[in-house]
């Protein structure tokens, strides 16, 4: 039997007017300065047990920005940011950070796992629907790596690309290090967690890898000392996550990633191809770095980290193609395709997170110029 029940295209309109005021209404900010606090709570999920009412106005909060950010077409810009802080909050509860010993302390609580499982389910379902998942499936794996991977090493210049190399200024690259300092500075850490195992080549390939972004065991030529030399250069902040607050959601979005995939073994081939991906066309990225520096007329310092990387990661991107990701590809016949997922989704995520520094950088310069 048909029903006679008949909505209103108004009452349409009134219900997603509602949810934009309430939407617009919400204060991020607070609800973001309320989970660290839940963060810090000792016996946390005891507490909330006790005493549920703690954590409502919170839960609230990120109902409203899952749907905002996911769910109503392009998203919204401050959503996408909270949902990112709150998840890079819990995430990077997963490394040490030779800190105060009682911020750990909820580090394994089922109320975290929740909230991050909420958001990751959300976030990952919107981030996979923008890639032809089918298509990949039926890819021959081993050609489409080497397509890519020749490709991506040398990619032709964009317009962002340019406008480093040839326009941006002192303040503009001092920006640039304040948001690169995000991954900088612990940068080869998330790989860390998938090395353990049993041992074959691709194993020892990736231990390679890790050693060498930590110096082969010296702290002095530990890749993430050389960018503190940049900072150190200018009179930056050396600290790590110092300049947390200027790190786009694009970039957060893309270390909330790699942590999801590193924690999850069943992302094994993911990672593996996002990381292949990652170190061939790191000293694309770096050569632009590195033009802009050497254009300003900065001293080796201020520029010894991304000449370091290109000679290091150019090599770092032969291992994974090579020694890793074709490997992989034969192993695993049936999941390969799994391995240009990774690929493609970190190449995807990693353009969308330059286009917002590089955004992020022009906004700087434009403060800068007006005082």
């Amino acid at each position: 039997m048909q029903s006679n029940l008949v909505i209103s295209p108004l009452a349409e309109v009134e219900a997603k007017s509602t949810r934009i005021k309430e939407e617009t209404s919400i204060n991020y900010e607070l609800a973001e300065q309320q989970f660290i606090e839940l963060l810090a709570t000792e016996n946390l999920d005891k507490k909330l047990d006790a005493d549920p009412s703690q954590k409502n106005e919170f839960e609230h909060t990120l109902d409203v920005a899952i749907s905002a950010a996911y769910q109503n077409g392009a998203g919204d810009d401050a959503a996408h940011r909270f949902l990112q802080r709150i998840l890079y909050r819990i995430n990077r509860l997963n490394l040490f950070w030779y800190d105060d010993l009682s911020h750990y302390v909820n580090e394994r609580s089922p109320y975290l796992y929740k909230v991050r499982d909420q958001i990751e389910t959300a976030w990952q379902e919107w981030e996979l629907g923008q890639i032809d998942v089918a298509a990949l499936q039926q890819l021959d794996v081993k050609q489409a790596l080497i397509e890519r991977g020749a490709y991506d090493l040398e990619p032709p210049l964009s317009e962002d690309s340019r406008y480093i190399r040839e326009k941006m200024s002192e303040a503009g690259y001092r920006h640039l290090l304040a948001i690169g300092s995000f991954d900088g500075l612990v940068e080869g850490s998330r790989l860390s967690r998938i090395l353990g195992g049993a041992a074959n080549q691709v194993q020892c390939t990736l231990v390679r890898v890790l050693l060498e972004e930590y110096g082969n065991g010296r702290f002095s030529r530990k890749h993430s000392t050389f960018f503190a030399q940049m900072l150190t250069e200018f009179g930056m902040n050396t600290e790590p996550e110092g300049y947390f607050d200027l790190v786009p959601w694009e970039v957060l979005a893309c270390a909330n990633h790699n942590f999801l995939l590193t924690e999850c073994k069943r992302h094994f081939l993911r990672y593996s191809g996002g990381l292949t991906y990652f170190e061939v066309a790191g000293p694309a990225a770096y050569r632009n770095y590195l033009a802009a520096a050497q254009r300003l007329g900065l001293s080796d310092a201020a520029m010894g980290y991304w000449e370091l990387h290109i000679r290091e990661d150019e090599r770092h991107g032969r291992w994974m193609l090579d020694d890793v990701a074709l490997p992989l590809a034969q192993m695993y016949p049936n999941e390969a395709w799994e391995l240009v997922l990774g690929y493609d989704q970190e190449k995807l995520m990693g353009d969308r997170a330059a286009i917002a520094v590089v955004q992020s950088i022009r906004e700087a310069e434009q403060v800068a110029s007006s005082m």
